[in-house]
């Protein structure tokens, strides 16, 4: 998907849950250990229409929706303004910087609601480049649990109190 339209980030709202859902549906894949998602039943529970609707009416998550064109081209959100906790791009429109802008005000809007010395993300494994990109540092090694796979990694201080996420 190739546009010269800018990248619309706005909050989300409940009506956005079932579009939010089969979007990170569509690639939820890359976060399972097997490619037909078994054994990854909770994970799915949790991304369906349902619970994202939840995590969208609930005050503990700030829930951010990107559009390019009025489409929905990824998704993000903060769990208890310390955590990512979603982050994902429709495949059309990966390598735009649609994650790296959504994960940057996320980020930047949790810190200035809520400054923290900690800022965590579970990467899948295919993101783990992403998140170093933007400065998170694995924690350990990969964690397989629960049918996913994933690598623990935190924003150091230092990087937390630079002026770029203010």
């Amino acid at each position: 998907m190739t546009t010269n339209s800018p990248l619309v980030i706005r909050p989300a709202v409940t009506s956005d849950a079932e579009c939010v859902s089969q979007l990170i549906g569509s690639v939820a894949d890359r976060c399972t250990i097997s490619p037909t998602g078994d054994g990854a039943e909770l994970f799915y529970s949790s991304i369906s229409p349902q619970a994202i609707g939840s995590y969208i009416a609930n005050a503990n998550f700030l829930y951010l929706v990107g559009l390019l064109n009025d489409k929905l081209a990824g998704v993000v959100a903060v769990r208890d303004a310390r955590h990512l906790f979603h982050l994902f791009v429709a495949p059309a429109c990966q390598y735009q910087g649609v994650g790296t802008a959504l994960a940057l005000r996320a980020i930047a809007l949790s810190l200035a609601a809520s400054p923290s010395e900690i800022f965590t993300v579970n990467a899948a494994l295919s993101s783990v480049p992403f998140y170093a990109r933007l400065g998170f540092q694995p924690l350990g090694p990969k964690i397989e649990d629960k049918g996913v796979a994933f690598v623990p990694m935190q924003l150091p201080s230092s990087a937390l109190n630079a002026a770029s996420w203010r």
